[in-house]
């Protein structure tokens, strides 16, 4: 109702009349359409409602006192520890504006994402690109930075300055995680978990969720839950944000999470004043918010007429940029001459009216917040401003020369610091801050931290490099082309197989220089690309953890990678979701190398599980942890390993916060892996390892010619359908092929010549599926075989005589002639011949190949029912 039993409330309520506006400036407005309460999400009936003047957020009157919601003109106040967002383009479902409140336009849509190119989400901050300038460093944090940030000051336009102090403790004390909460954008189906109803809505942005556990609440049901965050049902393959370390202070966003960087063109759209707006006038007036807008030529448009009065105009540029305070605090100055026939066509400097300042300090301190008030004079200096701060909190037995003062710049898009001098007049640096951009003022805060504080080594992983080199020479190249400062950048550890090393720096302004130069610099004609490396507290896990380490091939079955890490990242912590087409997958072991236990869960085809497992048997002797269990999320086309691992054929967009619970409870089983060793005089030696399946023959030529399609015209090879219908294709081609193969190759199976049939291609099976689910040995038993297992330590060998041969094995009717079982496999070849292992083709010169046991089994895990069991062979 647009009224309650107590009475109407005035037109208009503001911050300063009634402490529930939480920043808002509301008014009592007339409803000429259906409007829903932003609160409560339910239908406004009647003829009026309250409506926010700045924000636009739209109130039953029965709700304001109740309501939670904080306006954009003082959410920067609420920032603790300031998170800059990623923003890039949105393409999903309907959203709106976390800032203005008003729908998303799908070509002005924004949202906070880790990867711009492949809407890869860390928060559910949605924005118009006008909007983005007016948004606060609240992001979801994914890591501890040097300093745990427990006292606040905030800096409210002279009317209230602040300063966040930050008071040193240990990162390797754990506090209790608490919830992050992002307002708006739940859906309809959404359902408080406090009263029980509905929270969410298609029609307004409405409703509170947490980023990390999930829960959702309506914002006056928020009070009612626990501040602990429990992180959800993964909480115990999750890497919780406090036990991750990362100076974020000196990376973007997009460093951090080791992404590239594509530049995006954020255009201001000019924001105009709501009431005159709505009048219909057509004139208007451009104001800028200080000198550094003026130069750059960003402003607001205002729109007027010429009967329009000064106030009217103050009112609505302080509107359109989102500034708190009312007009006494504020002034418009004239910068052209075009005001002789009022405003129409003008250009305006937003000014504000210097007067004494006010210092609200607030403060978490021994776990109570408490708030204190202290006055900024013309005279007052950081070191005045430190010794108060000192004074307040009864620590006057602390010396302010133990501390420093950060000035840091709270914007969406990111956070700035810098280290203000002891001697420096606050006076004139926050006067100066207001002369510059009046948004900037209202974005600023300042944080007191210990000196020691402030350093800290970060790790960078150099790629690019040439392999199989010493750590001496791989020094002598990073000097010769990144010009490295011995003094400051230690080489921490090799990896010369991979051809990547990883630094050690000590100096923020060496890490920034490193990772810019290195974009530019290439090594023996191949390009250098550097990645910042967060440092897992393993001691701050719990013993019962086991987190899941996820490797994402984005190009894998229909490019639904970009899907999959849009959603991993949101259900995970971002750091321990790794995307392989820019990061590789060393990254991510080396990561996670000291940790006592963690599981890999490797989504893409056959050829990405080979690759993972590849590299974890080059880097094994550097992990803490040397067996992890692999699970997989079959994005490829065959799919063969997934399958007779109970994780199907592909995946069709199942809820990954189940599949993430399947692999928790998966049981762990062995299997085999193997080396191949090619050797030919016409080629130079190769060692590759193989999983699934080797093949020489026809069945190699058909993936050679599929492989070849595929590189020609990429963009056509989306699905699975169509990549199998390509495989037809190219086989019907080859249905007249002759069987000759037995001719040019000689095999033996453990010491002993094998008498090859007249077959036309011969392959070794590892696992009991081939060709997408295809049962090639069969299941007929026979004395003279054992029954084939992933870890029995024995290859099948089986013959196939053509593409008519293979096509009935596809379709269940045959199974493939049976040759041998052996654990050492030698091949002479006498003429060039297609192989393929593991999907991955090619032609093989003449030669010599030797198949052997390559080490250790790997512990895979198999799908299956109830809690997690021990391994099985």
């Amino acid at each position: 109702m647009a009224e309650s039993d107590s009475g109407p409330l005035p037109d208009t309520l503001d911050a300063q009349q009634d402490k529930h506006s939480r920043g808002h400036r509301f008014r009592r407005v007339a409803l000429t359409k259906p409007s829903y309460c932003h609160g409560c999400s339910s239908f406004i009936w009647g003829l009026f409602g309250f409506q926010c003047e700045v924000c636009n957020f739209m109130s039953h009157e029965k709700c304001l006192k109740t309501q939670r919601s904080t306006c954009p003109t003082t959410m920067a106040s609420l920032v603790r520890v300031p998170v800059s967002h990623c923003f890039g383009p949105s393409c999903h479902r309907k959203s709106f504006c976390c800032v203005c409140r008003k729908p998303i336009e799908e070509k002005d849509a924004l949202r906070c994402e880790v990867d711009l190119q492949l809407c890869v989400t860390v928060c559910e901050l949605h924005v118009h690109a006008g909007c983005v300038a007016f948004s606060v460093a609240d992001c979801r944090k994914c890591h501890l930075d040097r300093t745990h940030f427990q006292l606040q000051v905030r800096m409210c336009h002279g009317v209230r300055e602040g300063v966040y102090v930050c008071h040193r403790q240990s990162v390797l004390q754990r506090s209790p995680h608490l919830h992050h909460w992002r307002e708006g954008n739940l859906g309809p189906d959404a359902r408080c978990s406090v009263c029980k109803h509905s929270c969410g809505s298609a029609e307004v942005p409405t409703g509170t969720g947490c980023e990390w556990c999930g829960i959702k609440a309506h914002s006056a049901c928020v009070p009612h839950l626990p501040p602990e965050c429990s992180l959800g049902q993964l909480c115990g393959m999750l890497l919780p944000p406090d036990c991750i370390y990362l100076r974020s202070l000196t990376f973007t966003q997009n460093q951090t999470y080791r992404i590239p960087e594509p530049v995006i063109a954020f255009d201001v759209c000019p924001r105009e004043g709501p009431d005159m707006h709505a009048a219909g006038l057509s004139d208007s007036v451009r104001v800028f918010d200080g000198n550094d807008a003026l130069r750059r030529g960003d402003f607001r448009r205002v729109s007027v007429s010429k009967t329009t009065r000064v106030q009217e105009v103050l009112e609505a540029a302080i509107q359109a940029f989102y500034l708190p305070g009312d007009q006494q605090s504020y002034e418009l100055e004239a910068v052209d001459d075009h005001v002789q026939d009022g405003f129409a066509g003008g250009v305006w400097l937003l000014r504000f009216r210097r007067r004494d300042s006010t210092i609200r300090v607030n403060l978490d301190w021994t776990g109570s917040w408490q708030t204190f008030n202290c006055r900024i004079s013309a005279d007052s200096t950081t070191g005045s401003v430190l010794a108060d701060a000192l004074a307040n909190l009864h620590a006057e037995s602390e010396s302010a020369s133990s501390f420093q003062l950060q000035e840091v710049y709270v914007n969406g898009r990111q956070v700035q610091t810098q280290i203000l001098a002891h001697g420096q007049n606050i006076a004139e640096r926050l006067q100066q801050i207001r002369a510059e951009s009046l948004q900037r003022m209202n974005q600023t805060c300042f944080y007191m931290v210990q000196n020691q504080d402030l350093s800290g080594e970060s790790e960078l992983l150099i790629r690019g490099l040439p392999p199989l080199l010493d750590k001496e020479r791989y020094w002598e190249l990073l000097q010769k082309h990144l010009s490295l400062d011995s003094r400051l950048v230690k080489m921490s550890n090799v990896y010369p197989g991979q051809g990547e090393v990883v630094l050690l720096v000590s100096s923020g302004s060496e890490t920034r220089r490193i990772l810019t130069i290195s974009r530019s610099t290439r090594v023996e004609k191949q390009s250098l690309s550097s990645l910042v490396i967060p440092k897992i507290m393993h001691r701050n896990l719990d013993q019962d953890s086991s987190p899941l380490l996820v490797f994402v091939n984005q190009k894998s079955g229909g490019l639904k990678g970009s899907e999959l890490l849009y959603k991993f990242r949101k259900l995970l912590n971002p750091h321990q979701v790794i995307d392989l087409c820019n990061c590789g997958c060393l990254i991510g072991f080396h990561l996670f190398r000291e940790l006592p236990s963690f599981r890999v869960l490797v989504c893409g085809g056959d050829g990405t599980v080979g690759w993972v497992l590849g590299v974890l048997e080059a880097v094994r002797n550097k992990l803490f942890c040397r067996d992890p269990a692999f699970g997989i999320l079959p994005l490829g086309t065959g799919n063969d390993l997934a399958r007779i691992l109970g994780w199907g054929s592909g995946y069709s967009g199942e809820d990954l916060a189940q599949y993430l619970t399947c692999v928790n409870e998966a049981e762990e089983v062995l299997m085999d892996r193997w080396t191949i060793l090619l050797d030919s005089p016409d080629q130079p030696p190769k060692i590759v390892h193989m999983n699934n399946y080797f093949g020489l023959g026809i069945d190699a030529e058909l993936s050679l010619d599929f492989h070849l399609a595929r590189e020609d015209q990429p963009s056509k090879f989306t699905s699975s359908f169509h990549n199998k219908g390509v495989y037809v294709k190219v086989g019907l081609q080859k249905i007249t092929a002759t069987r000759s193969l037995h001719k040019h190759l000689l095999v033996q199976v453990d010491g002993q010549n094998l008498l090859l049939p007249n077959i036309e291609g011969l392959i070794f099976l590892n696992i009991p599926s081939w060709g997408s689910g295809a049962d090639l040995w069969g299941s007929e038993a026979e004395s003279s075989y054992r029954e084939p297992s992933i870890a029995d330590g024995l290859l099948e060998v089986i013959g196939v005589t053509g593409v008519v041969h293979m096509g009935q094995v596809q379709g269940g009717l045959r199974s493939g002639i049976r040759l041998a079982q052996g654990s050492y496999i030698r091949l002479s070849l006498s003429k060039a011949t297609a192989i393929q292992v593991d999907g991955e083709p090619w032609i093989q010169q003449p030669g010599d190949i030797v198949v052997s046991a390559a080490g250790p089994k790997v512990r895979m895990l198999r799908k299956g029912v109830g809690r997690k069991s021990r391994v099985a062979l």
